[in-house]
């Protein structure tokens, strides 16, 4: 998945093909161009990737399968430091986990291992495909038969 600007510059060199357009076209200073819907690569291209990625709440609970990383609710969902930035813990993806409020309250400002509460999956940066979830939250379905089943 891409922006329909990417995909515009990746059809103007010739490194994809549209197999569907949307009915408006995209209009340039010389001629008009069919907005593209769906594309696909005539060969592998590299696909820029970026080192740090910025942390966000809706990152996070898509990164932690919107369940609380305690108990597995998915209600009332917050943010917990697994070291809590009152002991020195920091905002990052090793150090924030999903957590429903009923456990961040129970966890307060203690450490895991004070409470024995331990997150079910060790926090980390999430994959790159979790970004796209997060950016195209309802993909259309036209893209259903393209897609392998996520």
């Amino acid at each position: 998945m891409c922006s329909v600007r990417r995909a515009l510059v990746l059809l103007l060199k010739e490194k994809a093909e549209i197999l569907e357009h949307r009915p408006r076209a995209i209009r340039g200073v010389s001629r008009d161009y069919p907005s593209p819907h769906v594309i696909r690569l005539v060969y592998r291209v590299k696909v820029p990737r970026y080192e740090a990625r910025r942390m966000s709440r809706r990152a996070l609970f898509a990164r932690d399968g919107y369940a609380c990383q305690y108990c597995g609710s998915r209600a009332k969902l917050t943010v917990d430091h697994v070291v809590p930035r009152s002991r020195g813990g920091d905002s990052s993806w090793f150090n924030v986990v999903t957590s429903c409020a009923t456990c961040n309250a129970r966890k307060g400002d203690a450490l895991c291992d004070e409470v024995h509460m331990y997150p079910r999956s060790k926090p980390r940066p999430p994959r790159p495909d979790v970004f796209i979830d997060v950016a195209t939250p309802r993909r259309p379905e036209e893209w259903t038969p393209y897609l392998a089943a996520a």
